[in-house]
C-alpha cells in the first residue's frame, strides 16, 4: 500500500510542476502560440493530477493515452527534423521572414523578436538587410515612415555603461555598407546565430530534451502502474463482495437432520 501512495503522489507531483510552469508561462507572455500549447498541456496535466488523486481510472487513461500521443509526435518530429534538415531550416527561415514582415503589427511578436536579437546579437533573418521586408523599414523612395531604410533599436550596440536607450540607433543603417554597420549595430542574421548557439550548446539541448522525454516516459509508467494498483484492488473487492454473497447464500443450508430444538 505503501508503494501505491508514492507511486500516487509522485505522478501528481509531476503533472504539478508542468502545471504550474504552464500557468507562470501564460502570465509573463500571453501569445496566441502559447496559449494554444499552454491550454492542451494545463488539460493534460489536470487529468492527470485529478486523476492520480481521486483514483480515477477513466481520466488517468485519458491522460495516459494523450501522454503516449504526445511522446510519438515529439520522436517524429525529433527523427523528421533529423532527417529534413534543409527542409526545415528552409522552413523556420519563412517563419521568421513572416515574422518580421509582421513586426509592429503585433506587440508580443515584436517583444519576443527584439528579445531575440539583443539575446543573440543578432538583426534580421539572414542580414540586417532583410528588415527592408518591413513597410516601416522598407528602403523605397515611397516609404513616407520615419524608420525609412532602418532597423529596430534591438539590432543596436549597446556600450557597457550606457545607460539611456537610444530608440533611435538604427535609422538609415540599411544605407550603410555592412562593415560601416557593423560599428553600430549587428549585422549577421538571427538564423545563423541560432544554428550556431545550437552547435555549441548540443549537449545542452540533447540532455533538456533528453530529460523531458525520460520525463514523460516516467509519467506514463507511474500512470499505467497506478491504473494497474486501482484495477487490483477493484477486482480484489469484487472477489471479496462474491464471496461474501456466497457464503450468505451458503448459510441458508442446513445440515440434514439438524436439531433445531433449544437446548
Amino acid at each position: 500500500m505503501r508503494g501505491y501512495r508514492a507511486i500516487k503522489y509522485i505522478l501528481f507531483f509531476c503533472c504539478y510542476v508542468f502545471w504550474v510552469n504552464v500557468v507562470d508561462t501564460l502570465t509573463v507572455d500571453p501569445a496566441l502560440l502559447l496559449i494554444v500549447v499552454g491550454s492542451v498541456m494545463f488539460l493534460i496535466t489536470f487529468l492527470g493530477c485529478f486523476g492520480a488523486l481521486r483514483n480515477a481510472t477513466c481520466l488517468l487513461k485519458l491522460f495516459l493515452g494523450i501522454l503516449v500521443v504526445v511522446l510519438l509526435l515529439q520522436i517524429a518530429a525529433g527523427v523528421v527534423g533529423y532527417l529534413f534538415t534543409d527542409m526545415v531550416m528552409e522552413r523556420t527561415e519563412r517563419l521568421m521572414m513572416k515574422a518580421i514582415v509582421r513586426y509592429r503589427e503585433d506587440q508580443d511578436l515584436e517583444n519576443a523578436i527584439d528579445f531575440i536579437q539583443k539575446k543573440f546579437q543578432c538583426c534580421g533573418v539572414e542580414s540586417y538587410k532583410d528588415w527592408s521586408h518591413n513597410v516601416y523599414f522598407e528602403c523605397t523612395d515611397t516609404n513616407p515612415s520615419l524608420e525609412f531604410c532602418g532597423v529596430p533599436f534591438s539590432c543596436c550596440i549597446h556600450l557597457q555603461n550606457q545607460t539611456v536607450l537610444n530608440t533611435m540607433c538604427g535609422y538609415g543603417m540599411q544605407q550603410l555598407q555592412q562593415h560601416t554597420a557593423a560599428q553600430g549595430i549587428f549585422t549577421i542574421g538571427c538564423l545563423e546565430k541560432i544554428v550556431w548557439w545550437a552547435k555549441n550548446n548540443l549537449l545542452l539541448v540533447a540532455g533538456l530534451t533528453g530529460g523531458l522525454l525520460l520525463l514523460e516516459v516516467f509519467m506514463i509508467g507511474l500512470a499505467a502502474t497506478q491504473i494497474s494498483r486501482i484495477k487490483k484492488v477493484q477486482q480484489q473487492k469484487k472477489e471479496n463482495a462474491e464471496r461474501g454473497k456466497s457464503e450468505r447464500k451458503d448459510s441458508y443450508w442446513y445440515p440434514a437432520f439438524a436439531n433445531f430444538d433449544d437446548e
